[in-house]
């Protein structure tokens, strides 16, 4: 029961992941500016409750990751993925103008 239990959980946040994926990548202003504003408090609720999760413990441990037998130092891989995703990923630098799709080219504004 555990084991299918888990599969329509991976498959329903997959899934809803690709839907959010989808409206990023094809929709319209009006769409997009409803879908982040409904979204993104959510998204950062689930980040900060996965962080608070992992957090270290007096020890210097992640109590989620950490077993018995075996304690993981913190930051632990949740940690440094919300780095690699939230922190790092957006100081990334953007490819030239040229270098990206045509879809996310964005007219020049006019000079007056």
């Amino acid at each position: 029961m555990d084991e299918i239990l888990g599969q329509v959980l991976r498959s329903a946040v997959r899934e809803r992941l690709d839907v959010l994926s989808e409206l990023a990548d094809r929709a319209d202003a009006s769409s997009l500016l409803s879908v982040a504003r409904s979204e993104l408090p959510r998204l950062t609720a689930g980040w900060r409750a996965l962080l608070t999760a992992h957090e270290a413990d007096e020890k210097g441990n992640c109590p989620e990751c950490s077993g018995r037998r075996r304690p993981t130092k913190a930051p632990c891989s949740v940690w440094e993925s919300a780095y690699e995703h939230l922190i790092a990923g957006a100081l990334a630098p953007r490819p030239a103008r040229h270098q990206r799709p045509a879809h996310a080219l964005q007219p020049a504004t006019p000079v007056p």
